[in-house]
C-alpha cells in the first residue's frame, strides 16, 4: 500500500472506548479518582465521561466484559491510554491523588517532550497521565528532527509543585 496520504495537522484523537468487568469500579477510579464527569449513562452497561463537558472523551462498557478478567498482558490490544494534562501542576496534583488512594506505578518517565507516569486501572488498561513541555524546548538533533527520550523522572520535583 502506497502511503501518500497524511493525516492533516488538526486531527486529534476523540475519545477512547474501555471494555471494563465493572462499571461501578471503573468508575470509582475515573469518576471519583481521576476526576472525569458523568455525561451519560446508558443502563447497566455504559457511561461517557469527560473533562470539561465534552462529549466523551473515555467510554466504559461491559458489553462483552462484564464480570471477565482483564486481557493478558502478553497478547495483542491497547497499551494504555493516555490522558494530557495542560500544566505541570496538574500533573503534580493528579499524581498525588494517586499516590494517596495507594495505587502503584508501573512506570516513570521524562521522554524530553514531556513527562509522564504510567499505571493500570482496575481491569488492568494500562493508563498513562503526562503533561507536554514547551515545544521550543523539545529535544532535537542536529538535522532539527524531534529526538525522544526515556530519562528517570524526578517524581520528588514533580510531586513538589502540589506539597
Amino acid at each position: 500500500m502506497q502511503t501518500d496520504y497524511v493525516t492533516p495537522a488538526g486531527a486529534t484523537i476523540g475519545h477512547v472506548h474501555l471494555k471494563v468487568a465493572n462499571i461501578d469500579r471503573a468508575l470509582e477510579f475515573y469518576h471519583k479518582l481521576l476526576g472525569f464527569e458523568i455525561i451519560e449513562r446508558y443502563g447497566e452497561d455504559a457511561v461517557f465521561i469527560s473533562a470539561g463537558g465534552y462529549h466523551h472523551h473515555i467510554a466504559l462498557n461491559t458489553w462483552h466484559s462484564k464480570d471477565m478478567p482483564p486481557a493478558p498482558k502478553n497478547h495483542a490490544g491497547l497499551y494504555h491510554v493516555a490522558i494530557l494534562y495542560p500544566e505541570r501542576k496538574d500533573l503534580s496534583a493528579i499524581l498525588r491523588r494517586v499516590q494517596d488512594a495507594g495505587i502503584k506505578l508501573e512506570g516513570a518517565a521524562d521522554h524530553g517532550v514531556s513527562e509522564a507516569v504510567y499505571f493500570s486501572d482496575p481491569d488492568g488498561n494500562g493508563v498513562e497521565l503526562y503533561w507536554d513541555k514547551p515545544r521550543e524546548i523539545w529535544p532535537r538533533d542536529t538535522d532539527g528532527k524531534l529526538t525522544l527520550t526515556n530519562d528517570r523522572l524526578d517524581i520528588d520535583g514533580l510531586l513538589s509543585l502540589t506539597a
